[in-house]
C-alpha cells in the first residue's frame, strides 16, 4: 500500500490528469452526499413534528441516536479496522450500499404502521441502525482526504469539496421542498415522506455516489506497517538516539494535550451552533411568526441561501487559513455562527432570517475547513482513522445530542408552562449562543497557550 501524502513523485500527484480525475471523483461523491442530505433531512424534522405529531424532544432523537451510534462505531470499530487494513475507499463504498438498502427497509416498515407515533420511532430506530454502517463511509472519507493531500493543501481542498457539496445541497433542498407536499403539486403535508419518494431518491443518491469512488478515486491508506493500536501521537522513527526518543515522547505529550483541548473546544462550538439544527425548520414553520406564511417551499429558499453561502465562501475559505492560520480562521467562523444564532432569535422579518442563513452557511464551511486542517496537523497518518473518529464525533453528535439534552427539553418545558412557541424556540437560540461562546473561549485559550508555550504546529 502506498501513501500519497508528501510524495510529489507519486503518479497521482505528479500527473495533472490523475490529480484532476481524483478531485472530480471526490467532488462527485460529495455533491451526491450533500444532495441526499438536503433532500432528506431538511424536511424530516417538520414531518416528524407536525405530521407524525412527536414532541420537540422526541423529534431530536432522529439525529441524536443515529449520531451516537455513528460516533461510537467510528471510534471503536471502523476507525480501528481502517487503520489496521488501511482501507478507506472500500469502507465508503460498502457503507453507502448497506445504508441505502436499510433506508428503503426503514420506509417500508414505517409505512406499515397506522399509529403515527410508532411510525416516527420506526424511523428513529431505522436511522440509528443505518448509521452503524453509514459510519464506515464517514470515517473512510475523513481519512481518505488526509491520505491523498499534503498538510498545506487540506484546508483548501476541504473548503472546495464543501463548496461543491453546497451545489448538491441546493438541488436536494429545492427538490425536497417541492416533493414534501406532493409531486410538484399540493397533496398533503408530509406526502413526500409518507408516500416514500424522498426515501427512494435518497437511497438512489447513495447507490450512485459509489460510482465515482469506484472508477475515479484510489484506495488511500499509508505504507507504514506498524502496531497502530500502540502507536503514539508521533510518526514512527527508526534507529533514533535516546535524546531523539525523549524529544519524541515530549512532543507526543504536547500534541496530546493540544488535541484533547482542541476536541473539548470543538464539542462546545459544534454543540452550540448545531443545538438548533433539528428545531430550526420547526421554528420557521410556526404559524403567524412572519407577515407571510413559511411553507416547505419558503423553507427550501431559506435553506438554500445557506447552501449558496457554503458555495461562495468555500472558494475563499482555504485562503483565509493560509493568511491567518487555521486557528484564527476557526475563531472567525465561530463568531459568524454566533451572530447567525443571534439574528435568527431576534429576526422579525424574513430578510433577517435570510441573512442569518447566509451567515450559517459561511460559518459552516469556514469551521469545517479550518478545524479539519487543524486536526489533520495533529493526527499522525498511522492513527488517522481512529483519531478522526474522535474528531468527527464533535460534529456528528452535535446535530442531535445538544437538541435532545438541552434545546428540546427547554422548548417543551417553556411551552408546557404556557409560553408561546416563538418565545420557547427563541430561548433555544440564546442557549446555543452561550454554548458556542464557551467553546470559543476554550479554543482562544488553546491558541494563546500554543503560541506562548508550545509553538510546535505550523499553520
Amino acid at each position: 500500500m502506498e501513501t500519497y501524502e508528501g510524495k510529489s513523485d507519486h503518479p497521482i500527484v505528479k500527473s495533472k490528469v490523475g490529480g484532476s480525475r481524483m478531485f472530480i471523483g471526490l467532488s462527485s461523491f460529495q455533491m451526491l452526499a450533500m444532495f441526499r442530505r438536503g433532500l432528506f433531512y431538511t424536511f424530516l424534522s417538520i414531518y416528524m413534528r407536525y405530521y407524525l405529531e412527536l414532541t420537540v424532544t422526541q423529534t431530536t432523537l432522529y439525529a441524536t441516536l443515529p449520531m451516537v451510534a455513528s460516533s461510537i462505531c467510528q471510534m471503536f470499530v471502523w476507525g480501528r479496522i481502517s487503520d489496521r487494513l488501511q482501507k478507506r475507499r472500500t469502507l465508503i463504498i460498502i457503507g453507502e450500499v448497506i445504508a441505502g438498502i436499510l433506508l428503503l427497509i426503514t420506509f417500508w416498515v414505517h409505512r406499515a404502521f397506522d399509529n403515527l407515533t410508532t411510525a416516527g420511532f420506526v424511523i428513529i430506530i431505522g436511522l440509528t441502525v443505518i448509521e452503524v454502517f453509514w459510519s464506515m463511509s464517514n470515517i473512510g472519507w475523513s481519512a481518505l482526504v488526509s491520505d491523498l493531500y499534503p498538510s498545506k493543501e487540506r484546508s483548501r481542498v476541504m473548503a472546495q469539496l464543501t463548496s461543491i457539496g453546497g451545489i448538491g445541497r441546493i438541488l436536494g433542498i429545492f427538490l425536497g421542498g417541492f416533493l414534501y407536499e406532493g409531486f410538484f403539486t399540493f397533496n398533503y403535508e408530509g406526502w413526500g415522506f409518507r408516500e416514500g419518494i424522498l426515501f427512494y431518491l435518497a437511497a438512489a443518491a447513495m447507490f450512485l455516489s459509489t460510482l465515482p469512488m469506484i472508477f475515479m478515486v484510489p484506495e488511500g491508506g499509508v505504507s507504514s506497517k506498524i502496531d497502530v493500536d500502540n502507536a503514539s501521537l508521533t510518526e514512527p522513527q527508526l534507529h533514533v538516539s535516546a535524546t531523539d526518543k525523549q524529544n519524541s515522547k515530549e512532543n507526543s505529550s504536547r500534541l496530546l494535550i493540544i488535541f484533547v483541548i482542541f476536541i473539548i473546544s470543538m464539542v462546545f462550538i459544534n454543540f452550540g451552533r448545531n443545538s438548533v439544527a433539528v428545531t430550526y425548520s420547526q421554528y420557521l414553520n410556526i404559524e403567524g411568526l412572519f407577515s407571510v406564511d413559511v411553507n416547505s417551499r419558503m423553507i427550501s429558499y431559506i435553506a438554500n441561501v445557506r447552501s449558496f453561502a457554503t458555495i461562495l465562501v468555500g472558494i475563499f475559505a482555504g485562503r483565509l487559513s493560509k493568511k491567518f492560520g487555521h486557528g484564527i480562521t476557526l475563531l472567525i467562523g465561530s463568531a459568524m455562527a454566533l451572530f447567525y444564532l443571534f439574528l435568527t432569535a431576534i429576526g422579525s422579518q424574513l430578510w433577517i432570517i435570510f441573512f442569518g442563513s447566509f451567515l450559517a452557511g459561511a460559518s459552516e464551511v469556514i469551521i469545517m475547513a479550518a478545524a479539519y486542517a487543524f486536526a489533520a496537523d495533529l493526527i499522525p497518518e498511522t492513527r488517522r482513522a481512529k483519531l478522526f473518529g474522535i474528531y468527527n464525533a464533535t460534529f456528528f453528535l452535535s446535530w442531535g445530542l445538544a437538541s435532545t439534552l438541552v434545546t428540546g427539553p427547554l422548548v417543551d418545558s417553556l411551552i408546557s408552562q404556557g409560553n408561546s412557541d416563538q418565545f420557547a424556540y427563541q430561548a433555544g437560540f440564546y442557549v446555543g449562543m452561550a454554548i458556542t461562546f464557551v467553546g470559543m473561549l476554550i479554543f482562544g485559550g488553546l491558541l494563546f497557550y500554543k503560541k506562548k508555550k508550545m509553538d510546535i504546529i505550523n499553520e
